[in-house]
């Protein structure tokens, strides 16, 4: 059966799935009240007369953020403008995932050349208007009305994809049409689920697909310029650019261009591979990513938030955001060298699939070191902030319940997937992500 029912759901099923639909653009649109040059969370009182001040009171209020035409132009021209140079960019083709019909989709790789294009761009206007781009500076000053606006859309694309799903698509060969492929998990028959967590694996239009285009370029590259904004409103209001804000920018983007960098190994996660494209990974990608992790950029840039950090904090920062990449990095590059037959010395196990689980090297120490490594590195980005206020460590906290949740489908996957062989993994490898700990 190419598109076989699923009968277990993950957050609760649909009550879980509506409340989150709910509850997560809700957390969004505070953020953007919280760290604005309005209202902002300074120490770790929230003083709620000031906020009721601000925060829109009427329905039409509401209406004029969220459907503010200019910020709708901006963000339009910049996501349909990102899909047109996608298409145009020089790429290599790279094939995905054979697909449960026995297909493979072709996908063009363009990151680092849309990226540095971008960066080329931005650092010619910089040159050209002595440092005061206009497009930074709205970025900034319509905060707010972008994050509403990347919402909506987000809703609007989840909405499309969803109805999408149930009109047939052609088959590879051009000739007649063939039932979608879906996602193992978004095929429930609840359309409330069903909507949240993406029920079509790989909604495409013509050979572009849309998961693997909103995973690392609208979102991933609006937040790169959240947080220049941030530094280029600091330099012009306050005369300065502090040593906070400087790394937390230089710290961000490293992680950013180390994403378009390595865009190939996208091909291999789980969001290509197994979910489905729905509200999840669309508001996450659009809204989610670049409007909460940009946090401790906006919450720096505010003047009463200045904050020096100074040589040896800034250095041992630095130091911990590096060890934790270097674990990230080296232990998945040690994966990736070992399915491609470069290390056939370290211990493996041998399953059932014929494919073989890694329990040597980094390997050994934990079932996914490389999960400690990248929060690690997200743990920098929240010290950068010093302990001024809670707010800012939202993105560890977040970030940690996100790994564990990931951890947790891994292994019911692989339980399923290598039985008898991956309990003797655990056996030898028994730490999940931290060693001597969990």
């Amino acid at each position: 059966m190419l598109n076989p029912k699923t009968h277990d759901r993950e957050f609760f099923g649909a009550f879980g799935a509506s409340s989150i639909i709910v509850f997560l653009p809700l957390v969004v649109s505070i953020f953007s009240f919280l760290v604005n040059d309005k209202y902002s969370l300074q120490g770790v009182s929230l003083d709620l007369n000031r906020l009721q001040q601000i925060v829109p009171s009427s329905t039409q209020e509401w209406y004029d953020l969220a459907f503010d035409a200019s910020s709708w132009k901006a963000y339009l021209a910049w996501f349909f403008g990102l899909v047109v140079f996608d298409k145009i960019s020089p790429s290599k083709q790279m094939d995905g995932t054979v697909l449960r019909d026995g297909t493979v989709l072709k996908y063009n790789i363009n990151g680092v050349y849309v990226a540095g294009t971008l960066l080329a761009i931005l650092a010619a206007r910089a040159y050209r208007f002595n440092l005061n781009l206009p497009e930074l500076h709205f970025i900034y000053t319509h905060q707010l009305q972008l994050t509403l606006v990347t919402i909506i859309f987000s809703f609007a694309m989840s909405v499309f994809v969803y109805v999408c799903s149930f009109i047939p698509t052609t088959k590879p060969n051009g000739v007649g049409t063939r039932e979608r492929i879906l996602a193992k998990g978004g095929n429930s028959g609840n359309p409330i689920y069903d909507f949240y967590i993406g029920r079509e694996l790989n909604p495409r239009i013509g050979s572009w697909d849309i998961k693997m285009f909103c995973e690392l370029k609208p979102g991933m590259l609006l937040w790169m310029l959240i947080n220049l904004s941030c530094l280029h409103q600091q330099y012009h209001a306050q005369g300065q650019v502090t040593d906070s804000l400087v790394l937390v920018n230089f710290v961000q983007l490293f992680y950013v261009l180390d994403g378009v960098l390595n865009e190939e190994g996208v091909l291999t996660m789980m969001d290509i591979t197994t979910d489905g494209f729905g509200f999840m990974l669309a508001f996450g990608d659009l809204a989610w990513l670049p409007w909460s992790y940009s946090l401790q950029a906006r919450y720096l840039a505010l003047p009463e938030n200045t904050l020096h950090l100074g040589l040896w904090k800034c250095a041992l920062i630095l130091a911990l955001k590096f060890g934790g990449f270097y674990v990230f990095y080296s232990a998945n590059r040690q994966k990736s060298d070992f399915r491609q037959g470069k290390l056939d010395h370290l211990k493996s196990i041998k399953t059932k699939t014929g494919s073989k689980l890694l329990c040597d090297g980094w390997w050994a120490i934990s079932q996914h070191i490389n999960y400690l490594g990248d929060w690690l590195v997200g743990l920098s980005w929240c010290l950068l902030t010093g302990f001024q206020t809670p707010l800012t460590y939202f993105y560890a906290i977040y970030f940690a319940v996100l790994l564990l949740h990931r951890q947790t489908r891994d292994d019911a996957k692989c339980r399923e997937k290598y039985g008898e062989q991956w309990l003797e993994y655990q056996r030898r490898v028994p730490y999940k992500i931290i060693p001597y700990v969990y």
